[in-house]
């Protein structure tokens, strides 16, 4: 479960991000997370699997946000 493993690690990150680099990279990591540990929750259909996606969803949400910029 090494890629359970990162999400979690990558959760408990601070996320603070000075850069538009870091943002944009940041976003990337954290999609491609979310898109493995889907292919994982689609064979085993473990509950908390789903709540850890929901959990790094709403950490790639708020990144992007910033990213587009608020109007």
């Amino acid at each position: 479960m090494k890629i359970i493993d990162k999400a979690l690690e990558f959760e408990k990150r601070k996320h603070r991000y000075r850069t538009t680099s870091e943002r944009i990279e940041s976003s990337r990591e954290v999609k491609s997370l979310i898109l493995d540990l889907n292919d994982i929750y689609k064979e085993e259909k473990d509950p908390e699997i789903m709540d850890l996606m929901k959990r790094l969803t709403a950490i790639k949400q708020k990144i992007e946000k910033r990213l587009k910029g608020r109007p």
